[in-house]
Order: structure tokens, then C-alpha cells, then sequence
């Protein structure tokens, strides 16, 4: 028993507090919480509610991912005291625990997608309060915006041409933010990549490495997807899961460094 609890404690509580990153083991875990949660998320919820997957869905949510990435960046700008509840992973919990109320009841009450939007954004502009009143350099997010602008465009001369599913562009461009902040944080400022393949990658090739890899990723995805899950709207809600899974680093990374670089 005690040997569970130090692996327990070295490979995924530990890492929560010391920003040590993923390992293989917390790695492919959390993968399956997702792969399953995703799964049962919509088998159970969505599709009982009879939400359609579609863009109105992908607004909805945004205001909630920004509050948890805004309050994760908070904890690592020391803003908050860390808690498992609002660290990574934790925060993906709390954040659904938060949503998950509004939609029902914007179902109960027919005002969907009302209740959630209204409800997501005022936890949102009180995190980005926290957030504003203890900037210490604008300078990040200059550059994120800037390498986002310059990574998307190829994607977008790309999509003019070859259009792939429109609903998937919200993937893609909360990825290319995120490529965007991972490439300012590592290259101008020094921070260390926490995700494991990534971090073995950036190490031998440097940060802009991380484009190609994520642009791949996000073809495969794409595709694997279109084969793998034939019914349109539990595919579409893959495509929300991705996007949130891009937004939540791409807003936490430049918040995180506009409150730790002086």
C-alpha cells in the first residue's frame, strides 16, 4: 500500500504542485479520463439534453475555459494559492462541476445557450480582474498574438483552398494560440515544456519544432475522427473537446507569463 501511494504521489500529485510536467504514466491516464469523459459526456448529457454540437456550442463553453485557464494561470503568477481543485488536471473538473448546472438548467428552461454564456462569463471577468490588477509586462501576449497571427496564416491560405469541416477551424485556431504562447514562453523567456513527447522534441529541435508537431497532430486528429466516429454530431463534439484542450493552455501560457516577467 505504501508503494501505491509514493507512485501515486511521485507520478500524479507531485507534478500538480511542482510544474514538473507529464511523465508516461500520468500521461496515458489522463488520456483515457479524457477519451471516457468526452465519451459519456456526451452519451449522457449532451445528447439526453438534445444540445446540437454546433457552433452556439463551442461560444457557449469559451467563457468557461477562459475562467479556468485565467484562475490556473492565477495560481502560477502566485495570485492563488495552489489546491488540487484549480490545478492541472483538477481545473478541467471544476470547470465542468461549474458549466454543468448552467446548461441544465438553460435546458430546463428553454434559454439555452443563455444561462451558460451569462453564467461563464461573470466567473471569467472576475479571474481576468485578478489578472489585470497584477500584470507585470504586456510584452508575452505582444508576441502571442503576433506569432498566432503569423502560424495561422498558412492555415487559413490552406483552408481557402482545400476546405476541410468548418466547425473544426475552432480547433485549429485555439491550437495556433497555443502554439503561439508555447513558442514565446520557451524561446524568449525560457520556460520548459510540461508535456512529455513535446519536451524530448523542443529539446532537440527548439521551440518552433512545435508547430509542425501540432499542425500534424491536428491532421490526424481531424481525420481519424472522420473515420473513426461516423456519426456527425458525436464527431462534432470531438472537435469541442480539442478545442478545449487548445484554449485552455493558449489563454493559461501568455496570463502566466504576463504576471511572472517583469
Amino acid at each position: 500500500m505504501e508503494s501505491v501511494e509514493k507512485f501515486i504521489w511521485e507520478y500524479f500529485i507531485r507534478p500538480m504542485y511542482t510544474r514538473e510536467g507529464y511523465n508516461p504514466y500520468n500521461t496515458l491516464v489522463y488520456a483515457v479520463i479524457l477519451g471516457l469523459a468526452i465519451i459519456y459526456t456526451y452519451r449522457w448529457i449532451i445528447k439526453p439534453l438534445k444540445i446540437k454540437v454546433d457552433e452556439k456550442l463551442f461560444y457557449a463553453v469559451t467563457p468557461m475555459v477562459v475562467f479556468g485557464a485565467t484562475v490556473r494561470a492565477l495560481v502560477d503568477g502566485g495570485v492563488l494559492k495552489p489546491h488540487p481543485l484549480i490545478l492541472t488536471p483538477g481545473i478541467f473538473f471544476t470547470a465542468f462541476l461549474l458549466i454543468l448546472p448552467a446548461i441544465l438548467a438553460d435546458s430546463r428552461l428553454k434559454t439555452y445557450p443563455k444561462i451558460t454564456v451569462a453564467w461563464g462569463t461573470v466567473l471569467a471577468l472576475y479571474a481576468n480582474y485578478l489578472l489585470i490588477t497584477n500584470v507585470k509586462s504586456w510584452r508575452p501576449y505582444e508576441l502571442t498574438i503576433f506569432y498566432t497571427l503569423i502560424f495561422l496564416l498558412p492555415i487559413l491560405v490552406y483552408y481557402k483552398f482545400r476546405p476541410f469541416e468548418k466547425l473544426y477551424l475552432f480547433p485549429v485556431f485555439a491550437h495556433i494560440f497555443d502554439i503561439g504562447s508555447t513558442v514565446v514562453a520557451i524561446h524568449y523567456y525560457g520556460y520548459r515544456e510540461v508535456h512529455w513527447i513535446e519536451n524530448i522534441l523542443v529539446q532537440k529541435f527548439g521551440a518552433f519544432v512545435y508547430y509542425p508537431w501540432i499542425v500534424l497532430i491536428l491532421i490526424a486528429v481531424y481525420y481519424g475522427l472522420k473515420y473513426l466516429v461516423p456519426d456527425e454530431e458525436e464527431r462534432r463534439f470531438w472537435y469541442l473537446a480539442v478545442y478545449i484542450l487548445g484554449l485552455g493552455p493558449a489563454i493559461r501560457d501568455p496570463a502566466q507569463m504576463i504576471l511572472q516577467i517583469g
